[in-house]
């Protein structure tokens, strides 16, 4: 039996307007908003460094340029700090340049997640592939990926993450049927619907912004017609190659137990920052009392 071809390439999605973020996105990507100090898109491209993808594509836009900018070399900067003796800074600015080997595509018309996954097919080719979305940031000390590429090079096919949510908040999200596996993270999926209604939800597992895909993927895309919203779902794509492995192999999830960010809300975004903070050690030992003795006056002045 032939062996699989190792996994190396990650796609990151990065074409959407930051609606919710203006003003703050109106001419700055909401992937360079800054959570503590470094901008979320950095997490995620470190995430996939991690796990073993040092090969990027990022899909972008318009007012894209800064993404590109913060990932390249900046020789006037470094210049600078090397002439201050400020060994310090100028690690963490070559720290993005030296990540991992970036590629970008821009997307042109905004047409969706398939779609945006589609422009990635001449840059992938015919391997599995990662596709890690911007919004959630996954705490480093729960290695999600890895065990997602660890279930698709046993099983093929392809692999998503998958997080239980409350009944209630189920049509936020894409929401699995499931089927147990003899492992008590991993479940078989046998079907996908996009944002149900809670009643007529097929569980409560939510589909999170991690996914491990096969290169047939591009041709399901291909022939997907546009779902909710005039878009091109990677859902709807999903649940053909869930329902028919004659496609692409079987679809199978990864429950997801660990710590996770939305940085797509901005409230999530703020506690994302404040959990963040608060477990720095340079940062941390300080902000905790400070935050301590803000909430405490507040209750009492509550």
């Amino acid at each position: 039996m032939a062996s699989r071809p190792t996994i190396s390439k990650a796609v990151i999605p990065a074409a959407g307007l930051g609606t919710r973020f203006l003003p703050a996105t109106k001419a700055t990507p909401k992937e360079m908003l800054p959570v503590v100090d470094k901008p979320a898109i950095q997490y995620v491209v470190e995430e996939a460094v991690s796990a073993g993808l040092d090969d990027v594509l990022m899909i972008t836009g318009r007012n894209k340029r800064p993404l590109e900018d913060h990932f390249d070399r900046n020789y006037e900067l470094e210049s600078a700090l090397q002439k201050k003796g400020d060994a310090s800074r100028l690690a963490k600015v070559q720290e993005s340049s030296d990540l991992a080997t970036m590629h970008y595509v821009r997307q042109g018309d905004p047409r969706g997640l398939g779609h945006a996954v589609l422009c990635a097919a001449p840059h992938v080719g015919h391997e599995p592939f990662a596709v890690l979305l911007g919004d959630d940031l996954i705490d480093p000390r729960d290695p999600l990926l890895q065990r997602m590429i660890e279930i698709q090079e046993q099983h093929g096919g392809s692999v998503i993450a998958l997080m239980e949510v409350a009944p209630e908040q189920i049509h936020l999200y894409g929401c699995a049927a499931v089927e147990a596996t003899a492992e008590g993270d991993v479940v078989r999926i046998s079907g996908l619907v996009e944002k149900p209604d809670p009643a007529d939800a097929p569980s409560n597992y939510a589909v999170i912004g991690r996914y491990v895909l096969a290169p047939q993927i591009f041709d399901v895309l291909r022939e997907t017609e546009p779902g909710r919203g005039g878009e091109i779902q990677l859902t709807d794509a999903l649940q053909q190659l869930a329902t028919d492995e004659k496609l692409g192999g079987p679809v199978h999830g990864v429950v997801f137990r660990g710590r996770r960010y939305d940085t797509g809300d901005r409230g999530d975004y703020l506690r994302a920052i404040v959990r963040l903070a608060c477990e720095r050690e340079d940062l941390g030992p300080e902000f905790r009392t400070w935050l301590r003795g803000y909430v405490g006056q507040e209750l009492s002045e509550g």
